[in-house]
């Protein structure tokens, strides 16, 4: 296979934990791992990529620079946007009317794109959409520096997102945007509902890539009572444990619920209430999350009530090969949950076909794609 050189732009990577982060991330080190030449962009913040770099030596850390309004960077992703007065003012008045603060990657991109010369694929990771937005321009104003082949990848839909409705003049900007891709990548055939039908041909299904190695299995219970968890975020009325909560609140037996979330409005009214029963923290890095995780009886799926939407955490769930608890969020399976409880996962979430989702085979086809690209 010929060697190729890449181009890949996230708002965050490594540290920050996040879907998007990691899959900048993981997708690097492993087209790097396959002997491919990777530069990867971010907004970065203080930490030191000499080790990264030496561990990934095809791999070279450039920093997209640093953000006015923004807050949010590779180091400290939790950080709220825009903590001043005169930043939530800004945020206030003018963030949905311009998809502030992220609008300002838009200006950013096509300067770093055109200073990067011979390269057969750029990468552009969104959310937020204003990357693809500047690599658009980028494209406009210079096809010449332009790289041979631009896929554009995007963890959810923009204006077909059901969580978040973008003014109606936005899809003027998506539209122009997906008119200079090449191919536009999505983790889920379902989600394809959320994209303008007349882009319909230039979208691939490449799910989340995970690293397969070094992932921790217990096979055996050491919890004197059941013990399960849930890691990730929460959204009222979407991803929200409010019902669940309440009715954990009227189980008599012992048992333990262990939540690692950034979101914690939602739980903070149980926390009283399930006293020793229930522990919340902030997020820990994947590798001893994914070890305290292994420990648990099951692991909780809190659905999002949309098929376009498929949350990554899923994977990482059936990689500790522990039983999951698949969970709506207005619909309690009192019935399902209690034989949870006693130890009976015969109704368990079964995660299929998961050899997909190995990263070395999700950098294979974004290889696949700039051969196909090349060969046009």
């Amino acid at each position: 296979m010929d060697k190729r050189s890449f181009i890949i732009i996230a708002q965050t990577i490594f540290p920050a934990q996040t879907p998007r982060s990691y899959r900048a991330t993981e997708l690097a080190k492993e087209l790097a791992r396959q002997g491919h030449k990777v530069i990867l962009y971010a907004v970065l913040g203080k930490f030191d990529y000499s080790e990264f770099e030496r561990e990934n030596p095809n791999v070279k850390v450039k920093n997209i620079g640093a953000m006015l309004f923004s807050k949010v960077n590779s180091d400290n992703d939790n950080i709220l946007r825009g903590n001043s007065l005169i930043h939530r003012a800004f945020n206030k008045i003018f963030g949905k009317l311009f998809d502030f603060p992220d609008i300002e990657l838009s200006f950013k991109i096509p300067k770093i794109i055109h200073k990067e010369n011979d390269i057969d694929c750029l990468i552009t990771i969104a959310i937020p959409y204003s990357i693809h937005w500047g690599a658009a321009f980028a494209k406009s104003t210079s096809t010449k520096r332009f790289p041979k082949t631009w896929i554009a990848d995007c963890g959810d839909p923009y204006m077909g997102n059901e969580f978040r409705k973008p003014y109606f003049y936005f899809k003027f900007i998506e539209k122009w945007a997906f008119g200079k891709m090449n191919y536009i990548t999505i983790p889920i055939e379902a989600a394809k509902e959320g994209y303008y039908k007349e882009f319909h041909h230039k979208i691939r299904i490449i799910p989340q890539g995970f690293n397969f190695k070094n992932v921790p299995h217990h096979t055996q219970s050491q919890n004197s009572v059941p013990t399960f968890a849930y890691s990730g975020i929460l959204y009222k009325d979407f991803r929200d444990p409010s019902l669940f909560l309440q009715y954990l609140t009227t189980i008599t037996t012992d048992f333990k619920f262990i939540i690692y979330t950034k979101s914690n409005k939602l739980v903070l009214p149980f926390i009283e209430k399930l006293k020793n029963k229930l522990e919340v923290y902030d997020y820990i890095p994947r590798e001893e999350l994914l070890s305290v995780l292994s420990s648990m009886d099951f692991v909780i799926n809190f659905e999002n009530p949309s098929v376009k939407h498929s949350p990554s955490k899923l994977i990482d769930y059936a990689l500790i090969k522990k039983p999951i608890l698949s969970i709506k969020a207005y619909e309690i399976p009192k019935k399902i949950f209690n034989e949870f409880l006693q130890g009976n996962y015969t109704n368990q979430f079964i995660v299929n076909d998961l050899e997909r989702y190995n990263i070395s085979n999700v950098a294979k086809q974004f290889i696949l794609l700039t051969q196909e690209s090349a060969n046009r």
